[in-house]
């Protein structure tokens, strides 16, 4: 296995950033009307970035990883709805 193929400290800390600050973008963004589908979504994207940091503690760094891909899958799912009013591109598919 090469080393492109790991996941490493370094790629979890940048999938963190990248999911925490998505996590705060949304927070301040939903969409009139949808208040109570963003809470659900929020509250699953909280759920699976703290299963993420428990699993980086027992150094699971596949589930680690697993979770913070459900959890941007969350943020994705919601943006792409229009239950959050985001506009950023790069940060979520809209």
């Amino acid at each position: 296995m090469e080393i492109k193929d790991k996941i490493t400290e370094q790629k979890l800390r940048a999938y963190f950033e990248i999911s925490e600050k998505a996590l705060e973008t949304i927070k301040s963004s939903v969409s009139k009307g949808k208040e109570k589908e963003a809470k659900e979504i929020i509250e699953m994207v909280h759920c699976y970035i703290s299963d993420a940091k428990f699993f980086k503690e027992k150094n699971d760094f596949v589930n680690c990883l697993a979770s913070l891909s459900y959890a941007y899958g969350w943020i994705d799912c919601g943006a792409r709805l229009g239950i959050f009013n985001v506009k950023d591109r790069k940060m979520f598919t809209v």
